[in-house]
This record gives C-alpha cells, sequence and structure tokens, in this order.
C-alpha cells in the first residue's frame, strides 16, 4: 500500500481558485497567492469542458505548468466502482492532484478504497455538521462545506462553518476545512478573521481582492508623484 502524499505545509494559508478557465488561470496562478485549482463537473461545463479523463488530462496538465503545489478534481460516476475508478485516473495525472469525492455513501466507500491506493481525497457538496465528523471519520484530507448555499437554503452559514471547525478541532485537524461557494471577499475576510484558513473561491471574488477604491486612488498618486506631476 502506498503512503499518501503530504501537502506542502500542514499548517497555513491557502486560497483555491475554483474555476477551469484557462484565461483566469493566466491572470491569477502568477500572482502566487494561490495554493492551488478547484474543479468539479459544473465549473467544467461553465467553460464548455467535457467530463472525460481525455479532456481533463491535458487541461490539468496544463495546469501544472503554473505555480500550484495541489489541483483538485472531481471524480464522477454513480457506483461506488466508478467512483474509483475516475478517482484513480484523476489521481494518476499527477501527484499533486487531489480527489473531490461527493459526500454520499458511496462517496465514502470510494473515498476508502482511494486512501488504501495512497490517493488523497476532498469530500464535497457538504452541508451540515454531522458531515464534517463524517469526513473526519473517513480521514480525507479536506472537507468542503458550500458557505453561499448553506446561507441560501435560510441557514446560519457562518454559525454552521464555525461548528464544522469545532469538529475537526476535536478529532485531531487531520481533515482541512476548505470552505467552497464563497461569493464575497468580505465574507472570506470574516471567516478567515474567524480562524478559517483554506479557502476556494471564483475568479470574480478574487478580483474583489484588488477592488478597495482607496487604494486604487492611493496607487495611482504614488504613480504621479513618481512622474512629477
Amino acid at each position: 500500500m502506498a503512503p499518501r502524499a503530504c501537502p506542502v505545509s500542514a499548517t497555513g494559508l491557502r486560497l483555491f481558485l475554483d474555476t477551469a478557465d484557462r484565461d483566469a488561470w493566466s491572470r491569477w496562478l502568477p500572482t502566487g497567492l494561490f495554493h492551488g485549482v478547484t474543479t468539479n463537473p459544473t465549473i467544467l461545463a461553465r467553460s464548455g469542458l467535457s467530463c472525460t479523463i481525455e479532456t481533463l488530462t491535458p487541461l490539468l496538465r496544463r495546469c501544472l505548468d503554473y505555480p500550484v503545489a495541489e489541483i483538485q478534481a472531481q471524480c464522477w460516476g454513480t457506483e461506488t466502482d466508478a467512483l474509483i475508478e475516475t478517482g484513480l485516473a484523476l489521481a494518476a495525472i499527477d501527484p499533486r492532484m487531489v480527489v473531490k469525492v461527493p459526500i454520499t455513501e458511496n462517496g465514502i466507500r470510494a473515498v476508502a478504497r482511494l486512501h488504501a491506493h495512497g490517493v488523497r481525497t476532498t469530500l464535497t457538496a457538504v452541508y451540515a455538521v454531522h458531515q464534517a465528523v463524517t469526513a473526519a471519520a473517513a480521514g480525507s484530507d479536506y472537507v468542503a462545506p458550500y458557505f453561499g448555499r448553506i446561507g441560501d437554503s435560510g441557514r446560519d452559514a457562518f454559525a454552521t462553518i464555525d461548528a464544522m471547525r469545532a469538529v475537526l478541532r476535536h478529532a485531531g485537524d487531520r481533515t482541512r476545512l476548505l470552505v467552497a461557494s464563497l461569493r464575497q471577499a468580505d465574507d472570506l475576510a470574516a471567516l478567515c478573521a474567524a480562524g478559517c484558513d483554506t479557502f476556494t473561491f471564483s475568479p470574480a471574488v478574487a478580483e474583489q481582492l484588488f477592488a478597495d477604491p482607496q487604494t486604487v486612488e492611493a496607487a495611482a498618486t504614488f504613480e504621479r508623484m513618481a512622474a512629477g506631476l
């Protein structure tokens, strides 16, 4: 049995860019802000890409040309054997791959088998605190709650994420909380201030990180002064 590869660092802030858009990769990944990239079948479809190993292999290898530590890509298939098959195919692309698996019963069965093959995993599509318990018990490397969608359902998304953090802390912090479905940079900042350290978000949220008008004005003033204007 092959040991699972360790992440680059066990602690510290990790930002992932949640997109399969190659233009977004070329813009944002060279900034050095991002630990990696996350994708799933919905994200692939938005970029006009089919969810096949034949499509994903050259696509993800291209992404690995950028300075990224990990790429998270989601396996697919209704039954456990199909999830394992596509998960192993994704993991074979590169040692930096992390396989995302939906947190269903079949998904949990697939995770156990993937771990036995040395594959790192993220349990995804998480909405409830008890699912963090499941992910920790399964030994998944990451668990990905959908912050924005939890709020859409009428629940307190901040409280739910905080409770998940407590669950994982009591379980020994082996499973890392990867907060997904973020729509505002302000929510990212608030969650980070509350103790979260791992996030995935769209290029639109990445834009917001640089959108403060006072900063833009100050930078323009610096340039005018430098030019003697």
